[in-house]
């Protein structure tokens, strides 16, 4: 999920001029509980970013004499930001609710307008997953462990339509 990964780098990089090791342990620190990208994933993502033009590095020879890399976001990035959290959510159920949470989390660099999109396309999806999840309980006898997992994947994505429908009521204010 290149997507993920791209997403997190430029929401880091919004707020500050970081190395990439800067990146990883800000990403931890940030978003540990929803995902945990590791060091490996990072570099390449921050390859294809600075080739498109969406962060820029800066060269630098510390203290101590070992050269450091800075990565900053450029005008581009911070529009890339966006469009990556506010982009269609996955049709794989299995990616959609840590992608949603991490674009839920990242939110704030939205304006109202953008964070309604976001919310109402992650609704939507959340609706059809669990319709989906329901009719695939009505249409088959699950056995014991199936049926449980299933019911509590409902139950996951009820939560999910909550937490949306509050950040609806709080952008409608």
């Amino acid at each position: 999920m290149h997507n993920m990964i791209e997403l997190l780098i430029l929401f880091e990089l919004n707020q500050k001029v970081l190395t990439m090791y800067g990146i990883s342990k800000e990403i931890h620190a940030d978003f540990s509980v929803l995902t945990t990208p590791s060091y490996g994933t990072i570099k390449p993502a921050l390859k294809r970013l600075e080739k498109n033009s969406f962060v820029k590095t800066q060269k630098t020879i510390s203290d101590g004499g070992r050269p450091s890399i800075f990565y900053s976001i450029t005008s581009e990035g911070k529009d890339e930001l966006k469009r990556l959290i506010i982009e269609q959510p996955l049709d794989n159920p299995i990616q959609f609710l840590p992608m949603a949470r991490v674009k839920l989390a990242c939110a704030d660099v939205l304006d109202t307008e953008e964070q309604k999109i976001l919310l109402s396309q992650l609704k939507i999806k959340a609706e059809s997953i669990m319709i989906d999840t329901k009719n695939l309980m009505e249409k088959y006898e699950l056995p014991f462990y199936p049926q449980m997992v299933f019911d509590n994947l409902t139950c996951e994505y009820k939560n999910f339509i909550s937490l949306i429908e509050g950040f609806e009521h709080a952008c409608n204010r």
